[in-house]
């Protein structure tokens, strides 16, 4: 595989940046679905039995950016550092989920330590592949603390009486049967 040039995956950092900055701000992700191939990958895994995956761009559109953002309207993700491997393409940006809800001492629903996405160029200014990885324990113990606080907006609500709901949700797979590998 041919190196990609730094100046170019500096400048999709940047683009990805103002990408989801917007859509953190219009409170809709599917925008960002542009940014990946026609072919793509994103998924990630969700505890010891569940998998997601959605694969091409138009499930990565309604599925990972549609379906799954549902309920965290007004919370943001800002990255905090990449790590970037120019012979490979591969790019690797940490960040953090923040509600837009707050503590009682103002300070905002957090989960506490720090997620990332793994992504691989596919030239043109899109990903070609993505894998998010993040704290289940972590984001499951903001979660209750939220319950708990009765912090939750109507949409996180929502969000999760679909996933007690025992509904079948598009692009989820018991753990290592999605159709194509997580890792």
């Amino acid at each position: 595989m041919a190196p990609f040039d730094r100046a170019e995956l500096d400048e999709m950092i940047s683009r990805w940046i103002d990408a989801n900055k917007r859509a953190e701000a219009e409170r809709d992700w599917r925008p960002l679905a542009q940014m990946y191939t026609e072919d793509a990958t994103y998924g990630w895994n969700y505890g010891p039995e569940q998998d997601f995956m959605a694969v091409g761009r138009d499930e990565i559109r309604e599925l990972a950016l549609g379906q799954e953002m549902q309920g965290l309207e007004g919370w943001e993700y800002p990255y905090q550092k990449f790590v970037v491997d120019e012979r490979s393409g591969d790019v690797i940006g940490m960040w953090k989920q923040v509600a837009d809800s707050t503590r009682p001492d103002g300070s905002h629903y957090s989960v506490h330590g720090i997620g990332g996405s793994w992504f691989r160029y596919g030239g043109d200014f899109q990903w070609s592949w993505q894998r998010d990885f993040f704290d289940f324990g972590n984001v499951s113990h903001l979660f209750l603390e939220m319950i708990t606080d009765n912090a939750l907006s109507d949409g996180m609500k929502g969000r999760i009486q679909r996933a007690v709901s025992g509904k079948e949700l598009g692009g989820w797979y018991p753990a290592g049967t999605s159709p194509v590998p997580l890792w």
